[in-house]
């Protein structure tokens, strides 16, 4: 041990002298700099970026840093410094500049949208870097198109003069498809239920046809939303997605989806009470605002709606800066929640203006009337989420966003509102079929915001071997700032029925104002002026229609009432349409009659929403006045949609002594619809679901039959019953009806078949 101590006396020194020595060694005084390889940089550049000051001495620390500065200035692809006598010698490779992008291998995707994501730029320095941050913003845009194997990768063509050509080669492979979507933890409500809740579809037969059952990562996060809306909106106030995995097929061609869910419980509404900070309110006048019981099923839509209609009613009553927070209780006993509607002083601050930013169309005012705030009124954080939400509702725009800040003093607040304008516009040629006028090509024209106004412009022409019909509609949604939709419609058809003995032709003009008179329900004031002529009768037609022959003016007045309890109601499962409309004329023309229509919808869901039930009622009845009668064109007809089972125009009173034995029409009637919607069982890819319905109807009533002993005008049932097929196509939901008539006369004109557009309350 003691050789051991004195050996490290004896090397101590040594090493510590060799070190000294070697450090002494490494130490360059720089007196001069030389540069060997730049072509396009110049030297002063390069000394610049070492640092170092005539006569400074540099380590090899130092000398290692500068090199480091050197290639982070991203000019070089190689730099090297070397001390020699007197100074430095600096050798560098320079990089090349880029003389030509392009891109090879896209076939789906257009170079027009795949090179503004390129940062990289001809007769700029060739970035390694740069140009794998390009290849993976392209990766990224081929991505949100549901193509996840997609791989661009970049490659570089060396040119002389140190110039380099840049290739991104791309493999677009293909598009990745939602081959399942499936839920865990649902029990309420099933896969089939909560796949009709989401946006992301699952891929069927028309995989091909149809984009919405593509992958799109950034459509998740909205599905998570809708998923969360529907359950809350049922009482499940716990609910919550937990989380959402997706896995990609071997081959990267299809994507297998699934939602992790927590439903909870189902919550009612418990007790209801109002209260209130302000002593001189009457709280019987809250109370009976309210549109809320206990018992029914909880939703926050419920709740906001209540919340609304309170704080409009003190603002009615002069309460400016009255807000309303719904204090709820839980009772989990009980499965309830009592809310108290607590109306409190919120603070007195004011708006002081509204800006808007990124309408480059859209004029400014179209936004603003979403408001029913303006510069000056008391700030109210829920009627601007509420602005926020119509403003989105107006379909003009992709996103949507209004925040709030402090203004110009303490009490004031500056709402931004920010909007990113989309296509409005929609141009469309195609065909039609309908059981009433067969084959048809149609040719459709539409502008949902008509130079940026908020207007809408519509044309559509439809020439078939039986109908010939042009329509211009207008809109004004906002007519002289006020809540005021006005419209001007201009109709022109013509008929040439293969199974009628006569031909029509009308042309009219409409102008109408509709406006709300309540929650859900609209008014619409309309005046009509045009000409109806029949000709070309058939000399074998009958009497009757021989009579009615000719043209007439038409001048008439009328109003249409719609209570809409479906989509504007808070019931998710339950709903009731109401419409009344009425129909004066005789303002002038030719022709007076009063016609009256009401229809009636109301639908449930049931069986935890998989099956709905729907019925339907509608009648209508046209007097005429001044001592004159109806004519065909004005009196009513059955279509096959009324009345399945029976052809459109196929029931009603006829002459049949008449060769042509032409229905007539009827100045009654009335159909009732009992349907069923259901799911058949089958895969859901297919898109295919079933349905039963029992269809009654009938026509009746004429002014005058001309003493014609064979014309039977009296009510006589009709009835139907039969099973549908839907199916969802890419040109609409499709539905296929196979009925048996019941009831029926000899003379109508059954039809067993028919194929018609769904309709979707």
């Amino acid at each position: 041990m003691g050789s051991f101590f004195r050996m490290i006396r004896v090397i101590a020194p040594v090493v510590f002298l060799v070190t000294c020595l070697s450090s002494a060694s490494a130490q360059t005084r720089v007196n001069t700099v030389t540069v060997d390889g730049n072509q396009r940089i110049p030297v002063t550049t390069i000394v610049r970026l070492i640092d170092a000051a005539p006569g400074a001495v540099l380590s090899a620390d130092d000398i290692n840093d500068a090199t480091q500065r050197i290639m982070g200035s991203g000019l070089f692809e190689t730099a090297e410094i070397v001390p020699v006598p007197g100074g430095l010698r600096v050798v560098v490779v320079e990089r090349p500049t880029v003389n030509r992008i392009s891109i090879e291998g896209n076939q789906r995707i257009d170079d027009e949208d795949l090179l503004p994501l390129i940062e990289l730029s001809p007769r700029r320095v060739y970035s390694a870097r740069q140009a794998e941050a390009d290849a993976a913003a392209m990766s990224d845009f081929y991505t949100a198109r549901a193509r996840l194997a997609a791989v661009v990768t970049p490659r570089i063509i060396r040119r002389t003069d140190n110039r380099v050509d840049v290739v991104f080669e791309v493999s677009e492979g293909r598009v990745v498809e939602n081959e399942r979507i499936s839920f865990v933890g649902n029990r309420a409500f099933s896969d089939r239920r909560l796949r009709r809740v989401i946006e992301t579809k699952q891929a069927g037969l028309l995989r091909q046809l149809i984009n919405s059952d593509t992958f799109v990562p950034e459509r998740i996060a909205f599905d998570r939303q809708l998923l969360t809306d529907f359950y809350r909106s049922r009482g499940y106030v716990d609910f919550t997605v937990l989380d959402v995995t997706t896995q990609l097929s071997r081959e990267r061609d299809a994507t297998f989806v699934t939602f992790n869910l927590r439903e909870g419980q189902s919550f009612d509404v418990g007790a209801v009470t109002v209260s209130s900070d302000f002593p001189t309110m009457n709280l019987d006048d809250y109370r009976g605002a309210l549109r809320i019981r206990s018992g029914e099923t909880w939703s926050p839509s419920l709740i906001d709606e209540q919340v609304n209609r309170l704080e409009r009613l003190a603002t009615r009553q002069g309460f400016d800066f009255a807000r309303v927070d719904p204090l709820v209780s839980r009772n989990d006993r009980a499965l309830t929640l009592d809310v108290d509607f607590a109306i409190v002083r919120g603070p007195r601050v004011f708006v002081e203006r509204i800006d808007i930013e990124g309408n480059q169309t859209t004029l400014d005012r179209v936004v603003r009337r979403q408001f029913d705030t303006v510069e000056g009124d008391p700030f109210n954080p829920r009627e601007i989420r509420n602005a926020a939400e119509r403003i989105r509702a107006l379909g003009f725009f992709g996103t949507v966003d209004v925040q709030t800040r402090e203004g110009s003093a303490s009490d004031q607040v500056v709402v931004d509102v920010e909007v990113d304008e989309q296509p409005t516009g929609n141009l469309t040629f195609g065909g039609s079929f309908s059981d009433e006028s067969g084959f048809a090509l149609a040719v459709g024209f539409s502008e949902r915001n008509f130079l940026g106004r908020g207007q809408l412009l519509s044309v559509d022409i439809v020439s078939g071997g039986e109908d010939r019909r042009a329509v211009l509609s207008f809109r004004e949604p906002a007519f002289l700032g006020r809540d005021l939709t006005f419209g001007l419609d201009v109709n022109f058809a013509v008929t040439d029925f293969d199974d009628a003995s006569y031909e029509t032709e009308t042309l009219s003009f409409s102008p109408s104002i509709a406006f709300p008179v309540a929650d859900n329900a609209r008014l619409r004031l309309f005046y009509e002026i045009g000409r109806e002529e029949i000709f070309n009768v058939s000399p074998d037609a009958s009497p009757i229609l021989d009579a009615e022959a000719g043209s007439q003016i038409k001048s008439s007045i009328g109003y249409t009432y719609t209570l809409d309890r479906i989509r504007g109601g808070l019931n998710p499962g339950r709903g009731i349409r109401l419409t009344f409309s009425q129909e004066l004329a005789g303002l002038g023309g030719d022709t007076e009659f009063l016609r009256s229509t009401a229809t009636l919808v109301a639908q449930r869901d049931v069986f935890n929403e998989e099956v709905t039930l729907r019925a339907i009622l509608e009648g209508g009845n046209i007097r005429a006045l001044g001592g004159g009668t109806t004519r065909v064109i004005d009196r009513f007809s059955l279509s096959a949609r009324q009345l399945r089972g029976f052809s459109s125009r196929g029931v009603g009173p006829r002459d049949t002594g008449a060769a042509d034995a032409d229905v007539l029409g009827g100045n009654n009637y009335f159909a009732l619809r009992l349907e069923a919607d259901f799911p058949l069982g089958l895969p859901e890819e297919y898109g295919i679901s079933g349905g039963v319905f029992f269809d009654a109807g009938s026509l009746w009533s004429l002014d005058n039959t001309a003493g014609l002993a064979l014309v039977d005008d009296d009510f006589e049932l009709r009835t139907a019953i039969g099973f549908s097929i839907f199916w969802t196509t890419p040109i609409g939901p499709l539905r296929l009806n196979f009925a048996r008539p019941l009831e029926s006369n000899p003379l109508d004109d059954e039809n067993t078949f028919d194929i018609t557009l769904s309709t979707r309350f």
